[in-house]
């Protein structure tokens, strides 16, 4: 069953979510693991590679893109808060000149919220301000970063998305 997934923005910040059955405790998982290299993405768009993480308050994070044409782009952050499995507050920058959000530093936080049938995942990216088809964009990603988990962690981490 997919979930039922709602992304919007209001231009400078973007809201997403989705139910996804499977227990906060997995999902946390994916989300801060080396696990992030075999569900975020899609052959036809980006693969996540290289992920490395400190996970603690004030430990950095980093990734690299890969796209579909071979391009290889580093990303990475900070973590500012961290309650395993309920919450998860990071920054993020692209180390490259993106095409709509350039090098800025943005504010991701996640909250896994157990529900009956597994985990509601929230998740608010802030600090789109003054760049709105930036803040669109990520709003469309995001909604497709939610599928991809729930594909992943429905089937048990046995496929790539």
């Amino acid at each position: 069953m997919m979930p039922t997934m709602h992304a919007m923005t209001n231009g400078e910040t973007v809201l997403a979510s989705a139910d996804i059955n499977s227990p906060p405790e997995r999902v946390f998982s994916a989300l801060v693991t080396d696990e992030v290299e075999r569900w975020w993405g899609s052959a036809d768009i980006y693969r996540m590679t290289g992920w490395s993480a400190d996970l603690r308050v004030g430990g950095r994070w980093s990734v690299i893109v890969r796209t579909a044409d071979g391009r290889r782009l580093p990303a990475g952050g900070e973590f500012l808060e961290i309650e395993a499995p309920r919450r998860i507050v990071q920054t993020r920058k692209y180390e490259w000149d993106h095409p709509t959000l350039g090098r800025r530093e943005t504010k991701v936080a996640y909250l896994l919220e157990p529900i009956a049938t597994g985990t509601r995942v929230t998740i608010c990216h802030g600090g789109f301000a003054g760049l709105v088809e930036a803040a669109a964009e990520h709003a469309e990603g995001w909604g497709r970063v939610l599928g991809w988990l729930q594909v992943y962690v429905s089937a048990n981490g046995r496929v790539a998305a």
